[in-house]
């Protein structure tokens, strides 16, 4: 019997089928191949090999070790005594748009992009789409834990252009602001032709069976709602090359044209290369979805939107009633007890792994 059947059987939801309702995409992923053309792709590499160096993903949103956790599963021993250098690893971000705006005229037709759109108003069945968001992921070999995360969810009021990326995440899951989520769909792509380096994710909630998307992914990608699903990047490469030191949250990457080669460096040290052919490119396209214009227009006049405060009193609201004894941050998105009450009290993780067939 799944997860789920068994604690239906009990004739109510129990506080951990309640978070994972809450934690299923409007639809699952649909797979599409030969996402960018040739020269697209071209464009996009090129400034990623000449624009750096670029920091590491952890570096660009967190700053302490309980909002990174906070924006995965939340399951985190007593008194960890964790680090972001401890949880950082050699996988890089650079931000190609933000708040609709493309950073990088070249991309311009590549991030204003009317078959992404048609594909994400398809997924979802709406009439009016805008990009949000472009970013890319980069690294080379190495090896990955078996956590799983959210995207940044999106709300009306409280975004990713205001909000800490965990504080999102926690709203999420708690499900007590699904009226004013955002509709938002993702275009993800990869482009890797080395060994291993899988995606994956789970499109029926935490508590069903994942599915993964094999390698190689050369120009492969998925069209998603991947804020609202669990989902994770794979351990890239051989083992005998996943073997990375030296790495801290305010570690570099960057291409060495001198040796056609790239390099990872901690203050100022290379504490890490790769060759070309090691590199592994993740390009992540956002955007807003509007059923019709009703919903249009709520969104964009800001009628009905969240404000902190709010999402601060019904969070403490909700706990208070579920008997967590948890006080009124002063710094509601930095606070680390105010987090911590909240990694526990919305703690949920997928129950299952995936398993070859």
């Amino acid at each position: 019997m799944a997860a789920t059947e068994a604690i239906r059987s009990e004739g109510s939801l129990n506080p951990l089928e309640q978070l994972a309702r809450n934690l299923t995409p409007f639809s699952a992923p649909l797979v599409i191949d030969d996402v960018y053309t040739d020269e697209q792709y071209g464009t996009l590499f090129d400034i990623v090999k000449t624009r750096g160096p670029w920091p590491t993903i952890v570096s660009h949103h967190f700053q302490s070790a309980d909002e990174l956790i906070a924006t995965g599963t939340g399951v985190v021993p007593e008194n960890h005594g964790l680090t972001l250098d401890d949880l950082s690893g050699p996988h890089f971000r650079g931000f190609l748009a933000q708040n609709s705006v493309c950073l990088y005229p070249e991309l311009h037709e590549v991030f204003y992009n009317e078959k992404f759109l048609d594909l994400v108003k398809g997924y979802w069945g709406c009439q009016f789409a805008k990009p949000t968001l472009m970013l890319f992921n980069v690294c080379g070999p190495h090896q990955t834990g078996p956590s799983s995360h959210l995207d940044a969810v999106t709300f009306r009021g409280v975004r990713i252009e205001n909000t800490p990326v965990w504080l999102q995440n926690v709203m999420g899951k708690s499900g007590l602001f699904t009226d004013y989520l955002v509709k938002m769909g993702q275009v993800i792509t990869w482009w890797y032709r080395g060994d291993e380096g899988t995606f994956t994710y789970w499109p029926n909630g935490p508590l069903e069976a994942p599915k993964r998307l094999e390698h190689p992914l050369w120009n492969r990608g998925v069209v998603v709602q991947n804020e609202m699903m669990f989902h994770r990047g794979d351990s890239v490469g051989r083992l005998d090359e996943r073997d990375v030191r030296g790495v801290k949250c305010r570690s570099l990457f960057e291409y060495n044209a001198t040796d056609d080669a790239w390099d990872i460096t901690t203050d100022g040290d290379r504490v890490h290369r790769y060759q070309p052919e090691q590199i592994r490119l993740l390009s992540h396209w956002s955007a807003e979805l509007y059923s019709d214009l009703d919903e249009l227009r709520k969104v964009m006049d800001h009628t009905d939107d969240l404000t902190h405060q709010v999402v601060v009193d019904t969070l403490l609201a909700d706990m208070r009633s579920k008997g967590v004894q948890v006080a009124a941050p002063n710094d509601p998105l930095h606070d680390v007890d105010w987090i911590r009450a909240l990694i526990h009290t919305y703690a949920i993780a997928p129950t299952t792994d995936w398993l070859p067939s």
